[in-house]
């Protein structure tokens, strides 16, 4: 063989092996590709064109039906409620239903409060925030057909349909020409043309600033402990944000300064009666609005042991109050029934509480 062949044939090989390890990067392993069915099982958005509406229907009437078992004992019977979160129906009218301008979210209306009637503009917004989020014990749980019935019932009790509609997938977007405040959305081109052009000549400062601003929040006197410790009623999702009420505001933005180091004690380890209880909260989202020491919607698990302490058959009351719900024993807000968990269930978590919840 010629020497240049064999030099030829030899760089050849160096190249093709330094390829290879140039592109076997050590991360190339890791994961795999999502199947169709995994994407399909996230991508549920609802765009504002109701691109991804699933096919359904629903009447106003059926609404009604879920919503007094599901949603009625966060938001009221009317949408009115203030309790637990603000209202979703009130401060709109049928000159605003016209125009597609809600008059009460102009400068100088004294309304007392935005309602989500008020707000929202889009009508997928709704339908898609109740597809994914609702009802807050058990996110995800309501069919395509309950989620147009739910919409019909809000949009029936802002005037925006009649008392005998159907929403469905084929007339939802009619509907939408008739939202409150479907021109009150503001549109900012470079956020959401692909094509559009960002901010390049603004003039405000970017370096040397004279004066470093500061952004915070806080409430005022009047209203600090206006609903108890805003602290111990957090949601149990995400990070705990809430001011600590029954203490003066402080002075310092919250987060300046890190906090103390937490006091670790050595708790026995629990049982497996108890192991699995708390499974069962957890698997039936009771934890959402109870939590196991302080209360978040409903009161904190050791407060109702601590309440009906010594009362007799203890645990039946508390299998009937779990599985039927009720109301008037901790305030306005009322504890939704049940049903989907057996007796056999019931009766564990009502043993657990009467025996103290820890």
């Amino acid at each position: 063989m010629k020497p240049f062949l064999k030099t030829s044939l030899f760089l050849a090989a160096a190249f093709s092996v330094g390829a290879v390890f140039a592109q076997a990067k050590p991360w190339n392993d890791l994961g795999r590709d999502a199947t169709k069915a995994e994407v399909k099982a996230w991508d549920i958005d609802v765009r504002p064109d109701f691109k991804g509406l699933p096919k359904g229907s629903g009447t106003v009437s059926q609404g009604e039906q879920v919503w007094e078992a599901q949603c009625a004992s966060c938001h009221g019977s009317f949408g009115e409620s203030n309790e637990v979160f603000t209202p979703i129906v009130g401060g709109t009218t049928k000159a605003d239903i016209e125009r597609g301008r809600v008059k009460n979210l102009e400068p100088g209306s004294i309304f007392p409060q935005k309602t989500t009637m008020m707000k929202v503009a889009t009508l997928s917004t709704l339908w898609d925030y109740i597809n994914r989020a609702m009802p807050w014990n058990a996110p995800k749980s309501l069919t395509a057909d309950e989620v147009y019935s739910v919409t019909a019932y809000i949009l029936s009790l802002a005037e925006v349909v009649p008392a005998d509609f159907t929403l469905s997938d084929k007339n939802i977007a009619e509907v939408q020409k008739r939202m409150p405040n479907r021109n009150g959305m503001v549109f900012h081109e470079p956020l959401w043309k692909l094509d559009g052009k960002g901010d390049v000549k603004n003039v405000a400062c970017m370096k040397d600033c004279p004066v470093e601003p500061t952004i915070r929040s806080s409430l005022p006197d009047f209203a600090r402990d206006a609903h108890g410790n805003i602290q111990t009623q957090n949601r149990v999702i995400g990070p705990v944000r809430g001011a600590d009420t029954t203490k003066p505001p402080p002075t310092a933005p919250v987060g300046s300064a890190p906090p103390p180091a937490p006091v670790v004690v050595a708790a026995a380890k629990p049982s497996a009666a108890v192991k699995d209880t708390k499974a069962l909260l957890a698997a039936n989202s009771c934890t959402a609005c109870h939590g196991m020491t302080n209360k978040i919607v409903g009161p904190g698990f050791n407060e109702i042991a601590a309440k009906h302490k010594g009362k007799a058959d203890l645990q039946a009351y508390l299998v009937g109050r779990i599985r039927e719900g009720g109301s008037g024993v901790y305030g306005a807000v009322p504890m939704p029934p049940q049903p989907q968990l057996s007796e056999a269930d019931a009766g564990s978590i009502a043993q657990w509480i009467a025996s103290g919840a820890k």
